[in-house]
């Protein structure tokens, strides 16, 4: 598993991280599996540079051959680089492995002030590749934060899931859902749901909880409506 963490990538007018996430997907998708996309919400305050809502991105990627960690770096680098947006100011960070100490720095992200010096402190401590790759640089927090994050299976709101197309809208089946490996529950009772009609919104959206791919719903109007949280 190779873990990559992206932020700070875009401005209030260009395409955001999510997006960059997936043409960075796209790029190395010859060599590298897309597993998950996620998107994680950092410390929303306004002592805190963000362009929109202080979100990262990670993603999981299983090679399809051997790992050229090096060569992937050079790829997602050339990526960031040629998408870069005047006034971001994005980190990358890739990594094989992720210790409990990477994670905690993730969980201090959602609730404190933290700076580039602790970032790069703690990923050079731990062997991690962070760089930033424009203006400040100051995305190689968030950066790190994610692959912390994404790493307990635990947090944030899938953008992609696997292979499967960002293609469901408005109400569908509890069975669809299901069958792209999406756990279905009760936001309130976190009761598992596995029949009815779910109103997705405008995009699919679950979120990482205990190893699982979960969509938290609430009853409204005779159907299910799904429930976005970070």
């Amino acid at each position: 598993m190779i873990y990559v963490g992206i932020d700070d990538t875009d401005t209030l007018n260009t395409p955001g991280t999510n997006q960059l996430a997936r043409a960075l997907v796209r790029r190395i998708g010859p060599a590298y599996e897309c597993l998950l996309i996620v998107r994680h919400q950092l410390l929303f305050d306004p002592r805190v540079p963000y362009t929109s809502k202080n979100g990262s991105a990670s993603i999981l990627l299983k090679p399809r051959g051997a790992a050229d960690i090096e060569s992937l770096i050079q790829d997602l680098r050339a990526e960031m680089l040629a998408r870069f947006n005047c006034g971001s100011d994005p980190g990358l960070c890739v990594t094989a492995s992720v210790v409990s100490e990477i994670t905690e720095f993730g969980r201090r992200c959602q609730r404190d002030l933290v700076t580039q010096e602790d970032a790069r402190c703690l990923a050079n401590r731990h062997g991690l590749h962070l760089e930033g790759l424009g203006g400040t640089e100051g995305g190689v927090i968030g950066a790190l934060a994610a692959v912390g994050l994404v790493a307990t299976g635990n947090d944030g709101r899938v953008v992609q899931l696997g292979a499967w197309p960002d293609d469901l809208t408005g109400v569908q089946d509890i069975t669809t859902i299901s069958q792209r490996e999406v756990l279905v529950r009760e936001l309130r009772t976190n009761q598992t749901i596995t029949s009815g009609k779910i109103d997705v919104g405008t995009h699919l959206r679950p979120n990482c909880r205990d190893g699982r791919i979960v969509l938290f719903v609430s009853a409204r109007n005779g159907l299910w409506e799904a429930i976005r949280v970070p």
